[in-house]
């Protein structure tokens, strides 16, 4: 109700408009010189949640600290040689965009805040190297005191909860999780919810996002961390049980081969989750339980004679009871965490936050390679130009396209947000033109000035609230902090000075336009081929590895590429359940994979061949893959599978044939779906070769 009527967004503008006043007075009770910087770092540290402003103001300090001390360090002995000082200061605004791309998290603005913040104070004052520290020092000094007044005010003043959000958000998306589980129980599951339940991925990674922050909330006690990583850890796991579900019970229905007894399953299942939001955890736990004895009860025994029906029926009936594990899992840590204690709701919880830790996201060195170099060519080239023009403004125009080049680098279409900071800066520069010429000369003391700024600084606070505003409500909401506008002593500038700087500062986004459509021409394409070619690369290296295999990190990275993927193959008009980019099929093959492992591990190394040829020929097989086509999986390794189907459906021991059975079925579905249909009496003669 408060957002509908917009509650949310005047609160947001009005505390954002305090700390910036606050940081204002602040600065000019203490002398400051510059106390514009003040006030853009109130503005900038801003945010809807209390816990992630003071995370932001913490990282933002740290980064204007290591910047600042990078150009003390870098500007007096390279002062005399300017080329070497352009390739020092690119090279290190490089550096820091490629580290910060790499982090993918919160904290990669530690990073990226490093490297412009050492192009914020060297390039406007490299005339004046003697002056070096004390700017730097006193950009620092200034910063802090716009993080502190900042934090003060968004973590105290009728706080937003990032805890609260979270709470919902988890919410939220277990509901969706088991809509989505639901529909994979059903005899005939809905194609329009395939791509929808994709969007899980996307959900996981948000809450890691958000559970960065937790430790700084500031309105109430925050959930353990751990619970929030358990949590993500079994929503991971319901992606390739939903997906492997769907498909064996395609398979069997097809074949007219799904029981009476088997459908009464599913069908009691479905209502199980259905009624886990409102049902009590005894009860919950309980019916589960029963749920999973009747599942493994209906599991028929596999030996010798088993055909292909009755181990995808093994693998079905084995999968729905994960899916239940998972689901109580899930349910218990979300109570976990809405208790806000640390004793436990449920002897489960323990060993769920034992294996909790931190999730591994994916890394695209070239793409992150890539965005270091961008920002490395924009500083060198700027440089050139200003160099070559001796344009007095040239350090402002440098200054701003790193700036830029920095904060895009890691999207996959830049313009959007560059054209947005182009259109925020004309805005700037009418209403600088306004203000500096025609309403401050009429004002006399900080309230009035104070006064006559607020309707605009509270419009454009409120819009940076919609997404669809924001891209150009900022800059030009920092228009309004320029120098000659938030100083200690006003003056009226002149005209052909103050039209030069906005030259500069438009001529900046432009450049930086430019520099991201030569830069990132044909970004999103590439970088599918890059995710794509991780993905298989992490299974091939994987697939033959002897130690034992860490399931849920392998599962999280996935599911990050698939996140990434999902927008970006959208965006090409490329589904993301096709063949060739289906990444929720290598999820499962991945998985399959490391349950091979742990059996290999587990049984006799006399025993342990077939194994070892199938995960090497699941080994070869992703190492040739190429984005633009995807073979066929050897035949070869089609027998090797089968081979070890029948070594292993011959084994003394009943778990054991139950173990390999599950994981290789799996990899027969995933790689051979059109393959005939696995016979209990084929030749085992010389498929091993």
């Amino acid at each position: 109700m408060t957002q509908r009527w917009g509650i949310n967004a005047a609160l947001f503008s009005l505390k954002g408009f305090a700390a910036a006043v606050l940081a204002m007075y602040v600065a000019f009770s203490i002398g400051m010189e510059r106390p514009y910087w003040a006030f853009l770092t109130a503005y900038i540290v801003s945010g809807p949640f209390a816990g992630a402003v003071v995370s932001r103001a913490l990282f933002r300090l740290i980064g204007t600290f290591v910047g600042a001390t990078m150009a003390v360090v870098i500007v007096p002995p390279l002062v005399a040689n300017p080329p070497v000082l352009v390739l020092a200061m690119a090279t290190w605004t490089g550096f820091c965009v490629f580290v910060s791309m790499l982090d993918r998290k919160p904290t990669s603005y530690m990073f990226v805040l490093s490297g412009y913040t050492a192009c914020l104070i060297v390039w406007p004052t490299v005339g004046a190297p003697q002056e070096i520290f004390t700017i730097a020092a006193l950009r620092t000094q200034e910063i802090a005191i716009g993080i502190l007044c900042s934090a003060l005010i968004h973590g105290v003043v009728f706080p937003n909860s990032i805890s609260k959000f979270l709470l919902g958000r988890a919410d939220d998306i277990l509901r969706d999780a088991e809509t989505w589980s639901r529909d994979a129980l059903q005899l005939d599951p809905s194609a329009e919810l395939e791509v929808e339940r994709r969007r899980l991925a996307q959900d996981i990674t948000e809450l890691h996002q958000l559970s960065i922050h937790l430790p700084f909330e500031t309105s109430r006690p925050a959930p353990r961390i751990r619970a929030v990583r358990a949590l993500q850890d079994n929503l991971s796991q319901l992606l390739p049980l939903c997906a492997a579900i769907s498909d064996r019970v395609r398979t069997l229905r097809a074949s007219d081969a799904l029981s009476s007894e088997e459908e009464a399953l599913l069908a009691d299942v479905r209502n199980w989750i259905a009624s886990l939001e409102d049902a009590s955890l005894e009860a919950s736990e309980a019916t589960g339980l029963t749920l999973q004895q009747r599942s493994a009860a209906l599991e028929p025994e596999i030996s010798e004679q088993s055909d292909w029906l009755a181990l995808v029926r093994v693998s079905l009936l084995a999968r729905v009871g994960q899916m239940i594990d998972a689901h109580l899992n899930c349910r218990v840590l979300a109570r976990q965490i809405a208790t806000l204690d640390r004793r436990p709701v449920s002897v489960r919880v323990g060993p769920l936050l034992e294996g909790a830790g931190e999730r591994p996201l994916h890394r695209d060195y070239w793409g992150a390679l890539r965005g270091g170099a961008g920002a490395f060519i924009t500083i060198v080239l700027g440089c050139t130009l200003w160099i070559g023009l001796g344009w007095d403004e040239g350090g402002t125009f440098v200054m701003l396209a790193a700036v830029f080049l920095s904060l895009f680098a890691a999207m996959d279409n830049s313009l959007p947000p560059v054209l947005g900071f182009f259109k925020g800066t004309a805005i700037a520069t009418v209403l600088g033109a306004l203000y500096g010429y025609a309403i401050l000369p009429m004002l006399n003391g900080f309230p009035e000035m104070v006064a006559a700024m607020a309707p605009p600084l509270l419009i454009l606070g409120a819009m940076m609230t919609v997404p669809r505003y924001l891209g150009f409500a900022l800059p030009a909401l920092l228009g309004l902090g320029s120098p000659f506008i938030v100083s200690e002593s006003f003056r009226i500038i002149d005209f052909s000075t103050f039209v030069n700087g906005q030259i500069a500062q438009l001529g900046a986004v432009l450049f930086a336009l430019v520099m991201v459509r030569l830069l990132q021409a044909a970004g999103v394409e590439h970088a599918i081929a890059r995710t794509m070619r991780a993905g298989w690369q992490d299974m091939a290296d994987r697939a033959n590895r002897m130690a034992p295999p860490n399931v849920n990190a392998w599962i999280s990275r996935m599911l990050d590429r698939l996140a990434l993927l999902t927008p970006r193959l959208m965006a090409t008009g490329k589904a993301p359940g096709e063949p060739l980019y289906d990444v929720l099929q290598d999820l499962r093959t991945g998985v399959a994979v490391g349950e091979l492992r742990l059996l290999r591990l587990d049984i006799p190394p006399a025993e342990r061949q077939g194994i070892t040829d199938v995960l090497a020929g699941v080994a070869g097989y992703y190492r040739a893959l190429e984005p633009d086509e995807r073979r066929a999986a050897d035949p070869e390794l089609l027998a090797r599978i089968d081979a070890a189907l029948h070594q292993f459906c011959a084994a003394a021991q009943q778990s054991l044939r139950r173990r390999a059975a599950l994981p290789l079925v799996t990899l027969r579905r995933n790689l051979f779906p059109d393959a005939p249909p696995f016979t209990a009496m084929a030749p085992l003669t010389g498929v091993l070769a």
